[in-house]
C-alpha cells in the first residue's frame, strides 16, 4: 500500500515538474523568439504566409443527441447516447491596434489507458486572440471543417487553421469523442462517427450562421460554401462525408469489432440513408494520408461517389495508410473528382500535423510522443509551409474563385524547373499530380 501511495506521489511530483518546465518554455519562447508554428520560413512558397486578417479563437461544446453508442453494442443491438464534441473555432477578428496576437493552447502528450505513455500536460503558442470579437465588415466567409487522426486532437493542425482564418475563412476543428489522446476508446467508434460528426458540425454551424442565432458565428460564415479537411482517420471521414461510400467489406469488419452491430451500413455505398446524406454545401476536400484502402474500406464503386474537387497529400513511404496500394490508389480510383495528389518523397504518415511539441524533448518522455508528430526525412516546419501554400491555392480556387491555377500547374516529375511560387532551387523532393473526371 505504501509503495502504491509513493508511486502516486512520485507521479504527481513528476507531472508538476513537467508543467513548470513547460510553462517556463512557453514564457521563454514568447519573450525570446518570434517564431511560432505556421510562421513562414525563409524558403516558404508564395502563398504560405498569413493573410491580412487578425484571428480570433474560441472553444465551444456541442451535443449530438441520440447517437448510436457502438462501444456498448451487444448481439447486434445498438444503444443510444448523447455524443458530446469539443470544437475549436478560428475566425477573422477585430483586434485593437497594437494588441499582440498570441494565444496559449493546452494539450497533453500520452494516451488514455496506456501506462507506457502517461498523460503529460503541455502548452504551445499560436497566433490568435482568445474570444476576440468577430470581424463583421468582411461579410460571410467560407467554412472549413477539420477532422484529426486516431488518436488526435482538434489542436493538431493549428499552423494551418490559424493561417486559413487569417485569409478569410471560418475554421472549425472537431475534437472527436472517443478518438482523442485523452479519451481514446474502441476503434469502432471512430469508424462509425467520423463522417457523421463532420456532417453534424456542418449543420450546427449552419444554424449558428443565421442572424437570429446571436452566436459568435452569426452573420460571418457561409455554410453553403464549405471545405472539409481530414488527416488519416479524418481523411477517411471527409471522403465519406463528401460522397465516397464505404465498401461492404467494412460492414463485415465493423460487425466483428462491435458485437455484431451493423450501424456502419448507413455509410456504405448505395445505402439509401447514405445517399440521402449527400450534402451539396461541401465544395472542396483536402485529405491528408486518408486511411483504409489497404484494409478494403474503399473500392472502385464507392470512390466514384466522390465528385467534389479533392486535394490529396501523402508521403510515398506512408506505413500507416500505405501509398501505392493506399493513398495513391484512392486518388486513382476517385475518377469522378477533379483531384490533385501532392506527394512528399521519403515521407511517411506525419505529413499533416504541427511539429513535435517541445515537451516531447524532455528526458524520460516515451519516443512515440515525438514520433507521432515527426518525419524522419523532412523538416516539419517546411512541410507545414508547403501545405499552407498548396491548400491556400486549392481552397482559394474552389471556395473563393481566386485565380490560383498557376500554383497547381506542375509538370509530372518536374524537379528540374522551379515550381511557380517557390524560391529558386527549393521545389525539390515533391511530386504533384492532377487528374480530371473521366
Amino acid at each position: 500500500m505504501k509503495s502504491f501511495i509513493f508511486r502516486i506521489q512520485l507521479s504527481v511530483i513528476t507531472l508538476v515538474i513537467f508543467q513548470l518546465c513547460d510553462i517556463n518554455h512557453v514564457i521563454a519562447q514568447s519573450r525570446n523568439s518570434t517564431f511560432i508554428n505556421g510562421d513562414a520560413l525563409p524558403d516558404a512558397p508564395a502563398l504560405s504566409p498569413r493573410g491580412t486578417y487578425a484571428v480570433g479563437v474560441q472553444t465551444v461544446e456541442v451535443t449530438n443527441k441520440n447517437q448510436i453508442d457502438v462501444l456498448h453494442s451487444v448481439g447486434g443491438v445498438d444503444p443510444l447516447y448523447d455524443r458530446h464534441l469539443t470544437l475549436e473555432i478560428w475566425y477573422p477578428a477585430q483586434i485593437k491596434e497594437g494588441k499582440k496576437q498570441v494565444v496559449s493552447y493546452h494539450e497533453t502528450l500520452g494516451l488514455y489507458n496506456d501506462t507506457a505513455r502517461p498523460f503529460i500536460p503541455y502548452s504551445f503558442l499560436g497566433r490568435a486572440v482568445r474570444n476576440a470579437k468577430p470581424n463583421q465588415s468582411i461579410g460571410k466567409s467560407p467554412l472549413i471543417i477539420v477532422s484529426h487522426g486516431y488518436p488526435g486532437s482538434r489542436l493538431l493542425l493549428t499552423y494551418l487553421t490559424e493561417n486559413l482564418a487569417s485569409k478569410g475563412y471560418v475554421v472549425v476543428a472537431i475534437g472527436h469523442t472517443e478518438s482523442t489522446y485523452s479519451d481514446r476508446a474502441g476503434f469502432q467508434s471512430t469508424l462509425l462517427n467520423r463522417a457523421k460528426d463532420i456532417l453534424f458540425v456542418l449543420n450546427q454551424v449552419a444554424t449558428w450562421s443565421e442572424s437570429a442565432s446571436k452566436h459568435l458565428l452569426s452573420g460571418i460564415v457561409d455554410a453553403n460554401n464549405t471545405g472539409i479537411i481530414g488527416y488519416s482517420m479524418g481523411g477517411y471521414g471527409v471522403l465519406n462525408a463528401a460522397g465516397a461510400g464505404y465498401s461492404k467489406k467494412l460492414d463485415t469488419m465493423f460487425a466483428q469489432l462491435s458485437g455484431g452491430s451493423h450501424a456502419i451500413k448507413s455509410r456504405i455505398t448505395n445505402n439509401p440513408e447514405f445517399n440521402a446524406s449527400h450534402d451539396a454545401r461541401i465544395k472542396a476536400v483536402v485529405a491528408f494520408a486518408p486511411w483504409g484502402m489497404q484494409r478494403g474500406v474503399w473500392d472502385g464503386e464507392g470512390l466514384k461517389g466522390l465528385k467534389v474537387p479533392t486535394f490529396f497529400i501523402a508521403g510515398n513511404l506512408d506505413d500507416v495508410s500505405g501509398y501505392e496500394d493506399g493513398i495513391k490508389a484512392i486518388y486513382r480510383g476517385a475518377t469522378n473528382s477533379n483531384r490533385y495528389l501532392l506527394t512528399y518523397m521519403n515521407a511517411r504518415h506525419n505529413v499533416a500535423p504541427n511539429p513535435p511539441p517541445a515537451a516531447t524533448l524532455m528526458p524520460g518522455v516515451n519516443f512515440n510522443e515525438y514520433g507521432h508528430y515527426s518525419e524522419p526525412s523532412w523538416d516539419e516546419h517546411r512541410i507545414n509551409n508547403i501545405n499552407q501554400h498548396f491548400i491556400t491555392a486549392f481552397l482559394g480556387i474552389e471556395l473563393k474563385k481566386e485565380s490560383n491555377e498557376k500554383y497547381l500547374t506542375i509538370q509530372e516529375n518536374s524537379n528540374e524547373k522551379t515550381w511557380t511560387g517557390f524560391k529558386p532551387r527549393f521545389s525539390t523532393g515533391m511530386e504533384l499530380l492532377h487528374s480530371i473526371p473521366k
